[in-house]
């Protein structure tokens, strides 16, 4: 059986770090993820899902998250019953966390940290520089996919060829 579920999305409020009577960190967060099709009024709908993280990436997501921030989860569906208040039993479908990953980057989580007003990061970069919403990556690409911050740790020449012959001659050589 195969009991595997990939998330990503943005937490709809900051997550609440709670200590069950073991001494064991929990955060139970709600995950708002756009569906991949529009309806039929045009419109993306989304899914808000519960999620629970146990331990260190409860601690974690704690910590360095807050509402709106971009996170992927892998975990399993689990669904419990308990009794509420009424008396009555109620049923309840979660994904356990076992791995996490913050998407946003540390510019989005020191901004929200300041206070930057409801402006998304891509809103705030629009601002500064004029460019919109393109993520920076710490490894920018050239042209023919040769990382440009990392030739000079190789341990031979990366030529590029300037002319479509020369590409011919360099991809024949290999």
């Amino acid at each position: 059986m195969i009991n595997q579920v990939t998330l990503v999305g943005r937490l709809t409020r900051d997550p609440e770090l709670k200590i069950t009577a073991d001494g064991v960190s929990v955060v139970n967060v709600t995950l708002a993820v756009n569906r991949n099709f529009r309806n039929q009024k045009g419109e993306i709908d989304t899914d808000f899902v519960q999620c629970t993280l146990w331990r260190k990436m409860a601690e974690n997501l704690a910590q360095y998250c807050r509402k709106g921030s971009l996170i992927g989860i892998t975990g399993r569906i689990q669904t419990r019953s308990y009794e509420n208040q009424d008396g009555r039993r109620t049923y309840v479908t979660e994904v356990v966390a076992e791995t996490v990953k913050f998407l946003g980057g540390r510019r989005e989580t020191a901004s929200r940290e300041n206070g930057a007003g409801g402006k998304s990061e891509a809103a705030s970069r629009l601002a500064e520089n004029g460019t919109g919403g393109e993520r920076e990556t710490s490894f920018p690409m050239r042209e023919n996919g040769v990382d440009a911050n990392v030739d000079s740790d190789l341990p031979f020449e990366v030529k590029e060829p300037s002319t479509r012959q020369e590409e011919k001659e360099v991809n024949a050589g290999e």
